[in-house]
């Protein structure tokens, strides 16, 4: 059993009213939904003693209390994110949340990513399908996804003298970290080692970007006049969100099709976009599937349909965006992949404050570039039978660890 509910157990470990669900760690790692869909059912607000957080699992309840922030706080002064990268904007609140958001977005936000970003997007899709050319294997995950996301990431960031193999092992290791919830000193110590080489990767790229200004995130933020601490670690958290998201998205998407071909048949005829392929695919399957969040004061939340939950201060939720994603009340058949399907009340990108900065860049980098040229440029791919089927791992952030693909040319 990967979920034990204890009815009317005592939990001292966390002060919130919610009860108590025990889970096991190794099969939520390796497949969340069964149990989430039992916690959505049964115990929508849960304590999770093995994750040490109550945890929101309904898509209606994620979506009214992200967007009260003076309660469920980014600011979590002793969370993994700042003890191992920094405090960034994300992990801040109100005003300050908003004056660093203000410098940061509009260098990537939908208007810079259609007038600028995606003509570089486009430029490095072929490139790196242009190394695919004639070849008739590929692994999807490493030599596809990985490295368009990572070179995509090296502009927007201005970290342009790093190999995307870098910034690949910087974020993941980056998301260990912070997801490190068990405390293995390991996985700390080598988080420390990945934001020491960024910092040594920004120092590099220092004096070029003062003399000469482009458009790169460390660019705007240092003309800004942004302390350099806090451009470090805007700079880390863009990484440890940018290199995996469109990475997994990539990568799985082109797996979900292949493993569906109605739902393929559907996109090569044009019958739905890319972009819906996209965002279906982030539905399904979320790349980021949980969002940390701190209670600032003492509260008591009263969900639509369920009994109140009292959260006292200091205690840690976890806002579950993959649960949150395939609420039954929103979604028809919610663990079926259906690009025709109406992907709006999804939470793929947050809500509120906090909605993702980077989400136009993902999606033009995913939905307008990456999948179709893959597909137009390079012809449709098998799954290679002679690999082991494609796994995925993953909760707090989920994707595919391999996806080996052939094709058949003449």
């Amino acid at each position: 059993m990967s979920f034990r509910l204890r009815a009317g157990a005592v939990h001292t470990e966390c002060v919130s009213s919610a009860p108590l669900v025990s889970i096991n760690p190794e099969s939520f790692r390796a497949d969340p939904y069964p149990t989430l869909a039992r916690m959505r059912a049964e115990t929508p607000i849960c304590f999770v003693p093995e994750l040490g957080a109550t945890l929101l699992t309904r898509r209606d309840d994620i979506h009214t209390c992200e967007k009260n922030v003076a309660v469920f706080s980014s600011d979590q002064p002793g969370g993994l994110m700042n003890v191992l990268m920094g405090r960034n904007m994300m992990r801040k609140d109100g005003d300050e949340h908003r004056r660093e958001r203000f410098v940061y977005y509009p260098a990537i936000s939908p208007s810079k990513v259609k007038s600028y970003w995606s003509a570089e997007f486009a430029r490095l899709t072929d490139v790196v399908i242009g190394r695919l050319s004639g070849r008739r294997n590929a692994d999807l995950v490493t030599d596809y996804a990985t490295a368009l996301s990572g070179e995509a990431l090296k502009i927007l960031t201005g970290l342009t003298t790093i190999t995307h193999a870098d910034m690949d092992a910087w974020s993941q290791t980056m998301i260990d970290g912070i997801a490190n919830y068990g405390g293995d000193p390991a996985i700390e110590a080598r988080c420390h080692r990945a934001t020491a080489a960024i910092d040594a990767a920004i120092d590099e790229r220092l004096p070029e970007v003062e003399a000469r200004p482009d458009a790169s995130l460390l660019s705007v933020m240092v003309a800004s006049g942004m302390p350099l601490d806090q451009v470090r670690a805007n700079i880390k958290l863009t990484i440890s969100g940018g290199q995996n998201e469109p990475r997994d998205a990539i990568a799985g998407a082109v797996w979900a099709l292949l493993t569906h071909p109605d739902q393929l048949a559907l996109a090569l005829d044009g019958m739905v976009s890319w972009q819906q392929v996209f965002e279906e695919y982030c539905r399904w399957i979320a790349p980021i599937g949980m969002s940390p969040r701190r209670i600032a004061t003492d509260f008591v939340f009263e969900p639509d349909d369920g009994p109140p939950v009292r959260f006292e201060a200091e205690e840690r939720v976890f806002l579950m965006f993959g649960s949150a994603n395939r609420d039954e009340r929103h979604f028809d058949h919610a663990d079926l992949f259906d690009v025709t399907r109406d992907t709006g009340p999804s939470l793929t990108f947050g809500a509120g404050p906090h909605f993702c900065a980077g989400a136009a860049a993902s999606r033009s980098l995913v939905g307008d570039h990456a999948l179709p040229g893959l597909f137009e440029r390079l012809g449709t791919p098998s799954l290679d039978p002679r690999a082991e089927p494609v796994r995925f791992g993953g909760w707090a952030f989920r994707g595919p660890l391999s996806v080996p693909v052939r094709w058949d040319r003449t």
